[in-house]
């Protein structure tokens, strides 16, 4: 991956944490439109990124958010720090 797509891998990642932290705070309100943007941000990070070629067991994490956000950290960290 190049730089400017790292890049774009990592504000992709704050996107799916705020939303991820909106859902937290709206526990009493119906929250189905914000766990489908949820879900649809994480499949697409997969697609777009090709994150199975870093880490095979993503698709695994994808049911459980805060389990992906964390995977998709260690694989910016572990694959491209050097590009960074």
């Amino acid at each position: 991956m190049e730089s400017l797509e790292i890049q774009r891998l990592k504000k992709s990642l704050q996107y799916l944490e705020s939303k991820q932290r909106e859902l937290r705070k709206q526990q009493e309100n119906d929250t189905r439109s914000l766990e489908s943007i949820i879900n649809y941000l994480k499949k697409d990070l997969v697609h777009q990124f090709s994150l199975m070629d870093f880490d095979p067991l993503i698709k695994q994490e994808i049911k459980n958010t805060d389990i992906f956000i964390s995977r998709v950290k260690y694989i910016i960290e572990t694959s491209f720090s050097n590009v960074i």
